[in-house]
């Protein structure tokens, strides 16, 4: 057996036609939904990038312990198991946050990587003298956007932007390995991830695209014009297409060597992207609306064989793990969270009756698919509030001389075994390190609750008054967090009731 995970940054289910959108270029992505089952109701874990790694390793959640940050020494890597249980694993990609201090335990997990570079703010190209620097853009991505401008500079030529290599890497492996047997090939491209760079091939499918405006909105509410907000969403959806382009290839590919019979494909994304819809950019400084928290995932398993098929059970991030040992006979380890979803594929079997997902420093949402409820911070200074660690780093530093004064030895979590850890307090950071904490620290958001009906409010327009629903969903979520083993100060600066564990049923909430 063998696996090919393709995974796209910051893929948007609303803008793709397999999910209904009738006015992208993307029909790969429909021919996909046609060639797999469709997932209706997967949901983030831990956001942004690398938390939502970390749960695509550990199939655990992330953002109730700690912010972006490695693998611990304590943590299962789904990728690792396989790796050491003889399955040959391969990363290719053109994430630079994998070669950041943030996410410098990922790709060693892997037998081998293929790391292709130039994306966004990756330090690759050495110009001492600075480039001209857009001044729209934040100072918090100044350093960012001065690499991307520089970088730019040698992504010009055709068919070779950092999409293309990637895919040019995918196909040499398939071409060398295609026959051979026990392999997972993870595909990660960081598009359509911002800026939104594409090629001209993909730029003319949209006429009203206009390639010398911004291809890089800022995190936050809307300030452009109409005009150049539409613009900066066409830029999104070229680069999809672009995506969508690609990922035809892989199918052709599959189509061409009869890999169907004996190949997983999981095609897959770490979050949404709000593109002007309730007047927001992004991610992480709003609430975590469907955009962004609803994601697209589709599955193909040849011991099933079930196509053209939509399924409407609960899955997240955490589910992929399981799923994948599953798949190659490997026993998932106890701390995992998630579910092997083999029977959610087949027949629609549900595996949870609830979904958690966040960011660190940030609210708590909970989902029963149904209802969405969206729980803000209860403590005025949202403390207290601890990072638990063994690997000091954030995204693009080491902790800070002054962070780390602050550490302590805290007792074991029930996943971290049997270790300490550094607790470190979270409210002593680094300003210059965007994630450090969450973004929604500095939103209007942090201490507002939201309750939407996700069936008759699909776009999340009218928060309800349901106090009924939402102390249901707040009895979950709390069960959930229990079930992660959550530190005692996250239910008291979200106010709620820290209570006994009660692991299976607030995995399963009764499902088997």
């Amino acid at each position: 057996m063998k696996a090919i995970m393709l995974m796209f940054d910051s893929l948007n289910r609303h803008m793709l036609s397999a999910y209904g959108c009738d006015w992208t270029h993307t029909p790969n992505f429909r021919r996909l939904g046609e060639k797999t089952v469709r997932f209706d109701r997967s949901f983030i874990g831990s956001m942004p990038c690398i938390p939502a790694r970390r749960e695509l390793h550990t199939g655990r959640y992330n953002f109730l312990h700690r912010s972006w940050g490695p693998l611990e020494p304590f943590d299962d890597s789904a990728i690792e198991l396989l790796t050491e249980g003889g399955v040959y694993t391969h990363l290719i990609t053109d994430h630079q946050h994998y070669w950041e201090d943030g996410g410098a335990t990922f790709h060693n997990r892997y037998n081998s990587y293929e790391f292709i570079r130039g994306q966004e703010g990756d330090k690759w190209k050495g110009e001492a003298k600075a480039p001209p620097l857009p001044a729209n853009l934040a100072y918090q991505k100044r350093l960012l956007v001065r690499a991307d401008a520089v970088n730019r500079k040698y992504l010009g030529k055709e068919g070779e932007l950092p999409l293309d290599k990637v895919f040019r890497e995918t196909f040499g492996f398939l071409d060398a390995n295609h026959e051979a047997d026990d392999w997972l090939l993870h595909v990660e491209c960081f598009d359509p991830h911002e800026p939104f760079l594409s090629d001209e091939k993909h730029r003319s499918l949209y006429p009203g695209l206009d390639g010398g405006k911004n291809d890089w909105p800022n995190y936050g509410p809307v300030s452009e014009s109409r005009q150049d907000a539409e613009n900066m969403r066409l830029q999104y959806c070229a680069l999809l297409s672009m995506c969508d382009d690609y990922l035809g290839k892989l199918l052709d590919y599959m189509d061409e060597h009869d890999m169907w019979k004996d190949t997983m494909l999981i095609v897959n994304t770490d979050h949404g992207f709000l593109l002007a819809e309730h007047d927001y950019w992004g991610k992480l400084v709003m609430p975590f609306y469907n955009e962004v928290a609803l994601t697209p995932l589709f599955i193909w398993d040849p011991r099933c064989a079930a196509s053209n098929a939509v399924r409407n059970s609960i899955v997240q991030t955490i589910d992929l793990p399981p799923t994948l040992l599953g798949f190659f006979g490997k026993e998932p380890p106890p701390d995992m969270e998630g579910r092997d979803l083999r029977e959610v594929i087949s027949l629609d079997k549900p595996v949870r009756s609830a979904a958690l997902f966040g960011m660190f420093g940030g609210s708590v949402n909970c989902t029963d698919g149904r209802y969405v409820y969206m729980r803000g911070v209860r403590t005025a200074d949202n403390g207290p509030l601890y990072q638990y660690t063994l690997v000091p780093m954030h995204m693009r530093r080491r902790f800070t001389v002054e962070e780390l004064r602050t550490a302590v030895m805290a007792p074991p979590f029930s996943f971290t075994k049997g270790l300490q850890t550094l607790r470190v307090d979270a409210g002593v950071w680094d300003e210059r390190e965007p994630y450090s904490m969450s973004g929604m620290m500095e939103s209007d958001f942090l201490h507002q609750d939201f309750l939407y009906d996700l069936e008759l409010d699909p776009q999340q327009r009218h928060s309800l008054d349901d106090p009924q629903t939402r102390a249901r969903l707040e009895c979950l979520m709390a069960a959930l967090m229990r079930d992660n083993d959550a530190p005692p100060e996250q239910f008291q600066r979200m106010g709620l009731e820290a209570g006994p564990r009660t692991k299976a049923q607030a995995r399963t909430g009764g499902a088997s």
